[in-house]
């Protein structure tokens, strides 16, 4: 089992218990070959929105920023890195595209966990490969293609 910090530091009602996240985590890390350790942070819009203008240059807040870990030589933690998620976003998002809340929190923990560990989304073929990768991941936890528009 992977050992996950949550640092709740804006809470709202819709926000997954403990035990969610760390099956999402496990899930997204299944064919990874060790346990390893992540700090989930869930944050405010303001706190999004500084870390984004810091660590990307973006404005405005954004629903995931994932920070791979960075340790130097010698250190020996199995630490993959840092995911901090703006609730508000998600939950805003979610009502915006009619996507059950529980699994959009889900899909924006599998994407941040590709990208700790490597994948990304900045060209089409990476892009194509992260979004197999995650609608595999989310398909082991019941959770439809999120790239396909659902209405209720």
């Amino acid at each position: 089992m992977n050992d996950i910090e949550i640092q709740t530091i804006f809470a709202s009602s819709g926000q997954p218990e403990p035990e969610q996240i760390q099956r999402w985590v496990d899930t997204a890390l299944d064919d990874y070959a060790q346990d390893t350790e992540i700090v989930v942070r869930i944050v405010d819009e303001q706190e999004s929105a500084e870390l984004n203008e810091q660590y990307r240059h973006k404005p405005g807040p954004t629903n995931i920023l994932s920070f791979p870990a960075d340790l130097p030589d010698g250190i020996e933690l199995n630490l993959l890195g840092d995911l901090v998620i703006c609730a508000p976003v998600l939950e805003r998002e979610a009502q915006q595209q009619n996507k059950l809340l529980a699994h959009h929190w889900a899909h924006i923990i599998v994407h941040g966990i590709l990208h700790l560990l490597g994948y990304d989304h900045i060209d089409e073929d990476e892009a194509e490969l992260m979004e197999a990768k995650e609608i595999a991941i989310l398909t082991k936890l019941d959770i439809n293609n999120p790239y396909i528009e659902v209405t209720r």
